[in-house]
């Protein structure tokens, strides 16, 4: 993936960090080892595991009192920075440095924490046809990458110091900016210490819940992006989308949504050619349309000024078969007033990534 992901999303969050007046001093630092596994998730990638990957996981989190009424709906999450270094114990795979913006979320009286992280990571040895051609998961330096943990969590058990210890799930991918991807996702165990500014606890901020109601909306998105084939060496491709669809907000946090994109993807255009030459047994024609019509419903939840948008499409209209007719959506929204909003997403069939997709949109 472009650095550029990560960036959005560090400037969307770097504007809701913005509007905080969090207390002086309410700050933590944690520090954590982990030691796991690379998933088995493709067979193609059956040659690259085989040691134990091990690393290293600093965080910087911003506590939040309910200084703003989304935070309450939230428990109080803190907002915060990561970086992760791996070291993927294969001289294929090299080393990753990563880079996050990322959500800290609390349960069963604050003692569970959910960390969810998305950044950009470096890697040492990617993909290089004379040199590193074993290598097929990783096509580029720069990967997209999204980290889950789900942590014990206690601070200040010996005065400034807590403790943490759980899983943790790391995943490293281009989404097809070029191939190959076939991508990495790590299971570890992970172990670590907190490290609290201040022992003496903030009060919470209660408010009274506002009940939120609006009729249904109608949005209209424009998404682009460039990528690429499974075929190495096919070069890259401009994409564009449009989608109109109608939401209905279900309350303060969360919204459902049903509409329709028109996918206009080069890459296809190429790859079509190339089937209806490559392979005549298949019986594909050289002129057959690149295009495609999809229907999808989602769902949209609510952070503040960002949202998290999760989609489910069917193709309709699919005159070329590519990774199957569903496809499914995973996207950050950041708001900007009431009507505009700009996004940043994830396209794939299953676990297939085809695309990210950089967006703006309006929302009547």
């Amino acid at each position: 993936m472009n650095p550029r992901v990560f960036l959005l999303f560090l400037f969307a969050m770097g504007c809701s960090f913005a509007q905080e007046d969090a207390p002086e001093n309410k700050y933590s630092f944690d520090a954590n080892t982990f030691y796991g596994s690379i998933v088995l998730h493709n067979p193609d990638i059956s040659h690259l595991i085989v040691e134990h990957p091990m690393g290293l996981i600093l965080g910087y989190n911003r506590k939040t009192y309910g200084q703003e009424d989304w935070q309450q709906g939230y428990n109080y999450p803190d907002l915060g920075a990561s970086f992760i270094y791996q070291d993927m114990v294969n001289p294929t795979l090299g080393k990753n440095y990563g880079l996050y913006a990322h959500f800290n979320f609390y349960f069963f009286k604050r003692n569970l924490q959910f960390r969810l992280a998305q950044g950009v990571a470096y890697t040492t040895n990617p993909y290089e046809r004379d040199t590193n051609y074993r290598n097929n998961a990783y096509g580029s330096r720069f990967l997209s990458s999204t980290v889950m943990m789900f942590n014990y969590h206690k601070e200040n058990i010996y005065k400034n110091l807590g403790f943490k210890a759980g899983i943790s799930i790391i995943h490293y991918s281009n989404a097809n900016v070029k191939a190959p991807n076939t991508s990495t996702n790590t299971i570890a165990f992970n172990t670590g210490l907190v490290y609290t500014l201040a022992q003496s606890e903030t009060e919470y901020i209660r408010r009274e819940k506002v009940k939120i109601t609006e009729p249904i909306k109608y949005n209209a998105v424009f998404r682009g992006g460039i990528n690429a084939s499974d075929n190495i060496g096919h070069g890259q491709y401009p994409f564009y989308i449009f989608s109109g669809y109608a939401d209905k907000r279900l309350g303060r946090k969360s919204a459902v949504q049903a509409g329709t994109d028109i996918f206009f993807s080069n890459f296809l255009k190429e790859l079509i050619e190339f089937q209806s030459i490559s392979f005549p047994e298949n019986s594909i024609a050289a002129d057959t349309d690149y295009k495609r019509v999809g229907l999808f419903v989602g769902y949209e939840l609510f952070i503040n000024k960002l949202s998290i948008v999760t989609q489910l499409g069917y193709y309709v209209y699919y005159p070329f078969d590519f990774e199957g007719r569903m496809y499914n959506r995973l996207g950050i929204k950041r708001y900007f007033g009431e009507k505009l909003f700009g996004v940043v997403s994830l396209k794939s069939h299953g676990a297939a990534a085809e695309a990210v997709e950089f967006g703006i949109g309006i929302r009547l």
